[in-house]
């Protein structure tokens, strides 16, 4: 049947987490307390590095970047899902999901580039400490943030449409708790062949060339550390990148799990699944790992506590 003799979709209803009745009122408070805690820490991180005067340094500028990439993507995702908990009917426009599939493809792909520029830096402190603030400074730490943002805007202005292109005229019922690239592609009943070309190679080329960039950091850093004839010198060196390390294993990991399965074992079940881990449980956690793990976010902490004056910029 051709197109024009079909009625155009103009709101979705998504399913969400589960469609089970009895589970929504649950969810909806665990769902809750995984959203309260992200912003907490992701402010939390976001206020310390700006006013704190022993974090003015290019490690905790890409930090404070992190978090707000963090926190955006969450509140782009979570506050929705988090109504829909309460409704029965679970309804997004249009143009309501179109605008959140971009927002979420800036932020996330923002994310895969700032976790990249962060190894970068940690690879330029540990393996060339003298050139340190020459090749890492500011204006450098501007323009790397900058691209981050601007690039994950391109992506989204570039895929964001080829997804809202095709013709969405048969179910418009979204497996899913957000509206996400492949749940939707399924629903249309035109040919998806230019949509999902278009995100096989951006998500491709993304993933590749960041995780390259971390690769190659992580090897040389790695490497420079076992060079070290001192023991406290290793130790202190790991210490500067274990964070960074702990955080980029977990994101990648999750990424892998999903891009690099068998077409043949795909699912929009584990998708969602694997979706849940990093737009709402990495961003809790990053917080979480940075400060437990981080001497200097914790004695940045104890200062807030202690004092909020004590030790901050003057403004």
């Amino acid at each position: 049947m051709a197109p024009e003799n079909l009625t155009q979709v103009t709101e979705f209803i998504l399913i969400g987490v589960s469609d089970l009745p009895e589970l929504q009122i649950p969810l909806f408070f665990v769902f809750l307390l995984i959203y309260g805690l992200t912003v907490m820490g992701n402010l939390g991180i976001i206020t310390l590095t700006s006013v704190d005067s022993r974090l003015q340094t290019p490690m905790y500028f890409f930090l404070r970047h992190l978090a707000i990439i963090n926190f955006s993507n969450s509140t782009i995702i979570a506050p929705k899902m988090l109504v829909n908990f309460l409704r029965s009917e679970k309804t997004s426009s249009f143009f309501e999901c179109a605008t959140q599939l971009g927002g979420f493809l800036v932020f996330i792909v923002a994310e895969v580039f700032m976790l990249a520029v962060m190894a970068y830096d940690r690879y330029v402190a540990i393996c060339n400490p003298l050139l340190y603030m020459a090749v890492v400074s500011k204006r450098i730490c501007l323009l790397l943030v900058s691209l981050t943002y601007f690039y994950g805007f391109c992506t989204a202005i570039v895929v964001t449409p080829c997804v809202f292109s095709v013709y969405y005229c048969s179910s418009n019922v979204i497996n899913h708790f957000y509206c996400d690239i492949m749940p939707l592609l399924t629903l249309s009943c035109s040919d998806t062949y230019i949509p999902e070309t278009v995100v096989f190679i951006s998500a491709a080329s993304n993933i590749v060339f960041s995780m390259t960039v971390v690769l190659l950091s992580y090897f040389n850093i790695v490497w420079s550390i076992l060079r070290m004839r001192s023991s406290e010198g290793r130790k202190k060196a790991f210490s500067t990148c274990a964070s960074h390390m702990m955080a980029v294993t977990v994101f990648y990991g999750t990424l892998l799990f999903m891009y690099l399965q068998p077409r043949t074992n795909y699912s929009l079940d584990t998708d969602k699944m694997a979706s849940v881990f990093y737009t709402l449980v990495i961003p809790m956690l990053n917080p979480m790992i940075y400060s437990l793990r981080n001497k200097d976010v914790k004695a940045a902490l104890r200062r807030f506590m202690t004092n909020p004056c004590y030790s901050f910029r003057s403004m």
